[in-house]
């Protein structure tokens, strides 16, 4: 059926894919080999085929469920587990991460997806070349490897975008761009919400006593848990990082502004004596000196040139000009 796919994977890893005819979970299981059931949701009539899969409600309820952030629960012999991979589907925000979803047992995988995962795809890819995984966990480790690998290169973007801005900073550039700011530290953030979870749900499902989890399975899963780990921190330090460029991008907006309002604030204060005289020589009341002398407006002009250039040396001398 298009959207599902059951690969029987041998101990040696060589997969085949298998007829998805059988709906009843006991026919997947294959002697000696692991059965992975993958469910394409986006395809045209996967969600009915798994609809009419006799799964244990709560299983299917949880592999269907709308919404879901990463967790790792037991339930009976098998383990439901939640992950999230980056968004890499074209014309998709990537930080609007897509689930999967798996309800694993000693001998069946089965994983959905509601939307495409190209870490799903890399697994598949690997299986078909006779590089399977060797057992359920292996397989989940495998996935969540392959997660981390994808959201990689998207969190290294991200510290590149961030390199730039702060080297614009440094070499002292206003015109940053404030929105892509921005837009890191959301991508940053929405990234984050689900890499801790994811981490804690690996971490989780590592020390679950579950008998088919093998030593070297849970040495996977703890590789796959400090990737996720180290991710989550790196996307930590982006957000701290990025509040740092934006508080210094205000910094310096306020001490331009600052520095604007001196410069103004001085020539109203250059300019406030002066007004003051020239409204008081401007009175129409009698007496006032020098009005029928002809010389008198040149001598009260230059009195206000040299009170004006008195003031400038003022402020100069005090540190309030020319300061940089």
């Amino acid at each position: 059926m298009d959207g599902v796919t059951v690969w029987r994977i041998a101990p040696d890893g060589v997969g085949t894919v298998a007829e998805t005819d059988a709906t009843a979970p006991a026919d997947w299981s294959a002697e000696g080999a692991l059965t992975w059931v993958h469910v394409d949701c986006a395809r045209p009539g996967a969600r009915d085929w798994l609809d009419a899969v006799p799964l244990d409600p709560l299983v299917k309820r949880a592999l269907l469920a709308p919404e879901t952030r990463p967790r790792c629960t037991t339930h009976g012999d098998g383990v439901l587990i939640n992950l999230r991979g980056v968004n890499l589907n074209p014309g998709d925000e990537v930080e609007d991460m897509v689930s999967l979803r798996m309800w694993v047992t000693a001998g069946v995988v089965v994983t959905v997806q509601l939307r495409r995962l190209m870490a799903v795809r890399d697994v598949m890819d690997g299986v078909a070349r006779g590089q399977g995984p060797d057992g359920a966990a292996e397989l989940v480790a495998r996935l969540a490897l392959r997660l981390a690998d994808r959201a990689e290169p998207v969190v290294a973007g991200l510290n590149e975008k961030l390199d730039t801005l702060e080297d614009q900073v440094i070499e002292g550039l206003s015109a940053l761009d404030r929105r892509g700011l921005a837009d890191i530290r959301r991508v940053a953030i929405l990234l984050r919400r689900h890499m801790a979870p994811q981490r804690d749900a690996l971490s989780t499902f590592e020390i679950e006593d579950m008998p088919w989890i093998r030593p070297h399975d849970r040495a996977r899963l703890r590789e796959a848990t400090e990737r996720m780990t180290r991710l989550a921190e790196e996307l930590d330090a982006i957000r701290d990082r990025a509040q740092v460029v934006h508080d210094q991008i205000m910094d310096a907006r306020a001490e331009l502004m600052n520095r604007q309002m001196l410069i103004l604030s001085v020539v109203a204060a250059i300019f406030l004596p002066l007004g003051l005289l020239t409204g008081l020589l401007g009175i129409n009341v009698g007496g006032m000196p020098g009005a029928e002398d002809p010389r008198a407006f040149w001598i009260v002009s230059g009195g206000l040139v040299l009170i004006g250039l008195a003031l400038v040396l003022w402020f100069r001398h005090a540190g309030l000009l020319g300061r940089r």
